[in-house]
C-alpha cells in the first residue's frame, strides 16, 4: 500500500504493533545532487524512528541504509529511538566515483590570487539572485556555489557567465575580469575517461556519473599548484553500511517469536548457496558454519548446510574491484555468478530471478550474497515511456535479500522512504504485504507502475 505523504505525519496515524518489518533506505543527509529531501536531517529525528519503533511489532528488525559519513548519527538516533542494535550490514560495491576535488587544479583556478573565488560570490550575493534562478538560467546546479560564503566556492566559465550576465542589470568591470581570468592555463599532457554529472560543467568526477567522456590531463601551471599535485579531498565511494536493530522482546525470543512471528532472523531462507551446477557439487560444498577455511561441509568435517552459506553481515556486487580486495584461498580464481542485476529485455517485460552465489571449490574468499547496482533496464522495467529519473535506486535482488531475512512468512514490510518503489517490489516478489511512505508527488507514478510490474510476474518465479 503506497501511503502519499510525509512519513513521520502518516507513522503517526498507524496502529501499534501492526508491521512485521522495516526495510528502508532514508536519506543520508549529504544533500546529494541538490535534492532537498537529502539534506532536511529527517534520517536523524529520533521522533520518526520512536515512531517506527511504535508500529513494529515486538522482536521487529528493522534494516536501515546509511551513507559512510553519516551512518552513525543514524545509527545513534535509532537506538535513542528504543531500538537494539543487533550489527552492521556493510554493502561492498566498485562502481561509485570518486567526488573529490583537485586541490592543484583549484589552486591554478585562483589564479595566484588567494580568495579570489570568495571575492567573486560575495559580489553576486549583492545581485538578490537565488541559487534556483541561477540552475535555471545555466542548466547545471552550480547555483549555490556561485553565491556560498565559504564552502566549493566556484566562477562560472565564460560561456555560463554569457548566460547570468543579462540577469544582472549592472555588473562592474573587474567581474568580467575575474571570469576571464578564470584559470591559471594548464598545459595538456595527456587524456582520459571520466564520469561527469552534466555535459555543460566540463570534466567534473562525481558520484554515480551518467555519462563518461574524454577529458584532458593537464600539468600544474603554478608553483604552489606543482607542491599540491595529487592531492584531493575525498577518496572513492566502496560501500555502504546498514544498521540491523531489533525491537525489544516481550519475554524470550522463543516466547516472541510464536506470540508475535518476529524476533528472528530467516538464516537458512537467506543462506548463500555454493553451486557449481550440479546437485551433486550443491552437496559437496556446502559451507559449514565453522571457521576453517570459510569451512567445507563434507571436505572439512565442519556442521555444514546443503542449503548454504550461513548469510554473512557483508554484501558485495561481485566486481573484480571488489573481489581483489580478497585473498585467493584456491587453486583458481571464483567464477562469479549473479552478481548481474536481474535481467530485462529492452522493453522491461523479461523477469528470471538471479543466481545467488558463486562457484566455491576453491578461489577468492569473498564468498558472500552479492548483487550488482541497479542497471537502467531493471529501474525502468514495466514503466513503458516513463523513467525512472530516482538518483540513487537500489537493486532488486538486494532489497529482495533484505526483505526475506527480516521478514516472517506472510508478513508485512514497511518502508517509510519508499523513493523509488524498490521495497515494494522486492516484498512483492518474495511473497511479502507491504506498506511504504512517499511526499514526492513526482515518484508515486513510478512505484505504482513498478509495483503492477511486480504483481503481474508469474507467480512460478517468485
Amino acid at each position: 500500500m503506497l501511503l502519499k505523504g510525509n512519513c513521520l505525519e502518516l507513522l503517526a496515524e498507524m496502529p501499534d504493533n501492526s508491521v512485521d518489518s522495516i526495510v528502508t533506505d532514508p536519506p543520508y543527509e549529504l544533500g546529494f545532487m541538490g535534492k532537498s529531501w537529502d539534506n532536511s536531517g529527517i534520517a536523524y529525528s529520533v521522533e520518526l524512528w520512536s515512531q517506527a519503533l511504535r508500529v513494529l511489532k515486538p522482536g521487529g528488525h528493522i534494516l536501515a541504509f546509511g551513507g559512510s559519513r553519516t551512518y552513525h548519527r543514524l545509527a545513534s538516533a535509532v537506538e535513542d529511538a528504543g531500538f537494539e542494535i543487533r550489527d552492521q550490514i556493510m554493502w561492498l560495491y566498485g562502481s561509485g566515483f570518486p567526488k573529490s576535488l583537485d586541490v592543484s587544479k583549484a589552486i591554478d583556478k585562483n589564479n595566484g590570487e588567494p580568495n579570489r573565488l570568495l571575492k567573486f560570490t560575495e559580489w553576486m550575493r549583492t545581485t538578490g539572485l537565488k541559487a534556483k534562478e541561477l540552475d535555471a538560467a545555466t542548466g547545471t546546479n552550480m547555483g549555490g556555489h556561485y553565491l556560498t560564503t565559504a564552502s566549493q566556492p566556484a566562477i562560472p566559465t565564460v560561456e555560463l557567465w554569457g548566460k547570468i550576465r543579462p540577469l544582472i542589470a549592472d555588473v562592474p568591470e573587474w567581474v568580467d575580469e575575474l571570469v576571464q581570468r578564470i584559470e591559471a592555463e594548464r598545459e595538456v599532457v595527456g587524456s582520459k575517461t571520466s564520469g561527469i554529472a552534466n555535459k555543460d560543467e566540463g570534466p567534473r568526477h562525481t558520484i554515480g556519473a551518467g555519462k563518461s567522456v574524454e577529458v584532458d590531463i593537464t600539468a600544474p601551471a603554478t608553483p604552489a599548484a606543482q607542491q599540491w599535485q595529487g592531492w584531493g579531498t575525498a577518496l572513492k565511494p566502496a560501500h555502504e553500511p546498514i544498521v540491523v536493530a531489533r525491537k525489544p522482546l516481550i519475554g524470550t525470543v522463543a516466547t516472541n517469536v510464536l506470540t508475535y512471528g518476529t524476533g528472528a532472523l530467516n538464516i537458512d531462507g537467506s543462506r548463500v548457496e555454493a553451486y557449481d551446477g550440479t546437485e551433486t557439487a550443491r552437496k559437496k560444498v556446502a559451507m559449514s558454519d565453522t571457521p576453517s577455511r570459510f569451512g567445507y561441509s563434507e571436505i572439512m568435517g565442519g556442521n555444514g548446510s546443503s542449503l548454504g552459506r550461513w548469510p554473512a553481515n557483508v554484501i558485495h556486487d561481485g566486481s573484480e574491484e571488489v573481489l581483489e580486495g580478497f585473498p585467493i584461498t584456491g587453486p583458481s580464481k571464483a567464477s562469479m555468478r549473479g552478481a548481474r542485476s536481474l535481467p530485462f529485455d529492452q522493453s522491461g517485460n523479461t523477469y528470471e530471478d538471479s543466481v545467488r552465489g558463486i562457484d566455491d571449490l576453491g578461489g577468492s574468499a569473498a564468498r558472500f550474497f552479492y548483487c550488482a547496482k541497479a542497471s537502467k533496464s531493471e529501474r525502468n522495467a514495466g514503466l513503458g515511456g516513463l523513467p525512472n529519473f530516482h538518483p540513487t535506486v537500489k537493486p532488486i535482488a538486494l532489497m529482495r535479500y533484505l526483505v526475506k531475512l527480516v521478514t516472517p512468512p506472510n508478513g508485512t514490510v514497511l518502508d517509510p522512504f519508499l523513493g523509488s518503489g524498490t521495497t515494494a517490489v522486492a516484498a512483492i516478489l518474495e511473497g511479502f504485504n507491504w506498506m511504504g511512505c512517499e511526499m514526492t508527488e513526482d515518484y508515486w507514478p513510478i512505484i505504482e507502475a513498478r509495483v503492477a510490474w511486480a504483481e503481474a510476474q508469474p507467480k512460478t518465479l517468485l
